[in-house]
């Protein structure tokens, strides 16, 4: 009998890619905090993951080729047309950073469960 990965890790392996695609996009933000004319992108986490749910699996992650990154507005508009705003970045970042942690947690818990389910403990 074999395991179905995909099955087992339900919906953190996917959470997890998408997250790890929204770190490099707020990276990207941040070190281009001083390009003039940048635009600050970001990723509608919960609606890109909810299309993963539904099925299609497939769906391309919104990076840079060819997804569905959004552009982030700023709160206060700076004269050279950046729109990086460091500490709305760096929020993000953080928060995006404890959320991919939570997202490993749980792959790691039931990776153990399935480790332990196999050795019949």
């Amino acid at each position: 009998m074999t395991i179905n990965f995909q099955k087992a890790l339900g919906v953190h392996a996917d959470a997890l890619e998408l997250r790890a695609e929204r770190t490099r996009v707020l990276a990207t933000n941040i070190a281009n905090e001083s390009t003039p004319g940048f635009t600050a992108r970001d990723i509608d986490f919960a609606s890109v993951l909810q299309e993963r749910i539904d099925g299609d699996d497939g769906a391309a992650l919104p990076g840079f080729s060819g997804g569905t990154a959004q552009y982030r507005v700023p709160f206060h508009p700076s004269a050279d047309g950046n729109t990086v705003e460091i500490g709305v970045e760096q929020a993000a970042f953080s928060q995006n950073a404890s959320d991919f942690q939570t997202s490993l947690t749980f792959i790691n818990m039931k990776l153990r469960g399935l480790a332990k389910a196999i050795s019949g403990q």
